[in-house]
């Protein structure tokens, strides 16, 4: 059996329709029988193998549209729209998520002796066809699921050679990237994590630049090439993310999460959010209450 056939089947006999399934820590199996609405999350790094069905990711004006055989890259924690755009019950889109692990792939960089010069640059979103040499250990991952006592010593070895798959092709800098604590990538993951700590309050680039190590414009230029955002942008999009989760946890009224995320005009939040997820927050929230939830955006 060719190894895709095999992942579909895999993923197919251990997921139902709908349903997000973690076999293991950083995995994630996804089933989902019909296609979904466009829906907007931040996305954690990571790997992703459509394994059948097409799916279609939105970074910034970037648009990604990928299917059976292909993987996307995500290299760091940037909000996105996903939606799953072909899907059907008698073939559901499939896919295999992996989240990216920096302290493997900075040892298998060290021990492969991966040029340190090209890892530097910086590297964002892209789509690749995955190879037969790629697809095989990820088969022989989720082939585990049947074989549980094989678990605690083959998986780390597999993973491995996941990751060693990626970092050797054509998608290898954005792993690499990822692996040197001093890359381009890296540089602006620290500006990235300053932003999402501190949403709240009043952006400065300089500051952002600074703790990036980088002048201002040069930050400028970096930050849209890899997130395909501006920082103001992507302060904004992590700020209507957390007033989501807490407006969905139930905590707050409307008009306190928006001023606790950073707005100073209730009627200001409203419009933002409106504009971002499609609907207004009491709607939001009503259709949460009712059972109507928006659908998994898991690249």
């Amino acid at each position: 059996m060719h190894p895709l056939a095999e992942i579909r089947s895999l993923i197919t006999r251990h997921t139902r329709p709908g349903e997000v399934y973690a076999p293991f820590y950083g995995v994630r199996l996804i089933a989902q029988s019909a296609p979904t609405v466009p829906t907007s999350s931040m996305q954690r790094a990571a790997f992703a193998l459509v394994a059948q069905g097409v799916k279609r990711t939105v970074l910034g004006d970037n648009v990604y549209e990928y299917g059976a055989g292909d993987f996307i890259v995500v290299p760091l924690d940037v909000p996105v729209v996903g939606q799953v755009v072909k899907a059907s019950p008698k073939q559901p889109y499939l896919a295999f998520v992996w989240d990216l692990q920096p302290a493997l792939i900075t040892s298998l960089m060290l021990e492969g002796g991966i040029d340190t010069r090209v890892a530097g640059r910086a590297t964002s979103v892209a789509v690749s066809r995955a190879p037969d040499a790629l697809l095989d250990p990820i088969a022989r991952l989720l082939r585990l699921l049947d074989q549980p006592q094989d678990i605690a010593i083959l998986r780390p070895m597999l993973e491995r050679e996941i990751a060693w798959r990626i970092l050797t092709g054509e998608q290898g800098r954005a792993l690499t990237a990822i692996g040197l604590a001093d890359s381009q990538l890296s540089r602006i993951n620290r500006a990235l994590l300053q932003i999402r700590a501190c949403y709240a309050d009043t952006l400065r680039i300089e500051d952002l630049a600074a703790t990036a190590a980088m002048s201002v414009a040069t930050f400028h230029r970096h930050f849209r090439a890899i997130t395909a955002l501006s920082p103001l942008q992507f302060q904004k999009q992590v700020r209507l993310h957390e007033a989501r989760a807490r407006l969905m946890a139930g905590t707050r009224d409307i008009a306190s999460v928006g001023f606790e995320v950073g707005y100073q005009s209730p009627s200001q939040f409203s419009r933002e959010y409106a504009r971002f997820f499609g609907v207004r927050p009491l709607e939001d929230l009503k259709q949460s209450r009712s059972g109507i939830a928006f659908n998994s955006v898991l690249i």
